[in-house]
């Protein structure tokens, strides 16, 4: 069994268009879904959602074909794994839990699917926190010599199946922990509770977990990168107050000229750095809340 990192929170599961969504939800007052990034699963939130639930009500998704979630066959477009379609599934959990609107918090994968999410559907999110990202459109034009050891995962989980699929499946564990230790600040495993990566391993074990994050990338390859570039072009931008979040310290993949790049994407964006790797909710819990909470509050 795995272990209980979330007390006092309650586990839902909600249908969708196309998937079957694992969600768990706790605390009381205006709610605020956090999403999770790659290979991880809602349990990157355990060091932070006690101390959110005192003050919002707080959802947690597994995002389709991640965790506990399932997701739906994919198409040559993978259109059924585009942020678009994740978005789609956040707002149907929200609303299925009575929450017309809600403020969103992002991580890594779950941040592209929040600002996805602003932009299709600008009247339910009241405010939108990005944690490490840059939108997909930007972090594809910045590949460079620099940094394309720290994001090689993006061109080789996008190859066409089975490629990906059977290279990771032969050892999925060492994968995904090779990816962390890379990510980390630390250049190690020690931010990760042990708790949090037994459900990291137990879920990265799935091959068909293993799928849907492949068909993740390979929309992020696509029709992620067509979705932003049409926004772009016509001028559309994120107007609701936004807080943008990087880790200052991070070895491989780092994050360039964040904010100034989300100046282009939003009317009103503020950020700064938070000294640790990529996994800000689990290296750094203390000043990533530091950060939100007022921010959440309305004081930022």
């Amino acid at each position: 069994m795995l272990p209980e990192l979330f007390p006092g929170f309650e586990s839902r599961r909600i249908e969708t268009d196309g998937a079957s969504i694992h969600v768990r939800v706790g605390g009381r007052g205006p709610a605020v879904v956090c999403l999770h990034g790659y290979p991880q699963t809602h349990a990157c939130w355990h060091k932070v959602a006690g101390a959110l639930a005192e003050r919002f009500t707080v959802v947690l998704p597994d995002l389709r074909g991640y965790g506990d979630s399932t997701g739906p066959k994919s198409c040559d477009k993978h259109l059924a794994y585009s942020k678009r379609a994740m978005a789609a599934d956040v707002v149907a959990v929200m609303r299925a839990l009575g929450h017309e609107r809600f403020q969103v918090v992002g991580h890594d994968r779950g941040a592209r699917v929040g600002y996805r999410l602003v932009l299709d559907h600008p009247d339910r999110v009241e405010r939108f926190v990005s944690l490490d990202v840059v939108p997909t459109y930007d972090a594809w034009a910045d590949i460079s010599r620099e940094n394309a050891i720290g994001r090689f995962h993006w061109s080789f989980l996008a190859r066409p199946a089975p490629f990906p699929e059977t290279m990771i499946g032969r050892d999925p564990v060492f994968f995904m922990e090779y990816l962390f230790a890379q990510w980390c600040g630390t250049r190690d495993l020690s931010p990760f509770a042990e708790g949090a990566m037994a459900h990291y391993r137990m879920s990265y074990s799935k091959p068909e977990v293993i799928h849907a994050c492949c068909e993740d990338y390979r929309a992020g390859a696509g029709i992620d990168v067509e979705l932003d570039a049409a926004d772009l072009e016509v001028g559309r931008k994120i107007a609701c107050p936004t807080l943008v979040l990087w880790g200052g310290s991070r070895a491989h993949g780092v994050v360039h000229k964040p904010i100034e790049t989300w100046r282009r994407w939003c009317t009103n964006v503020i950020g700064e750095p938070v000294e640790c790797g990529h996994f800000l909710p689990e290296e750094a819990p203390a000043e990533t809340l530091a950060r939100l909470l007022p921010f959440l509050s309305g004081k930022a």
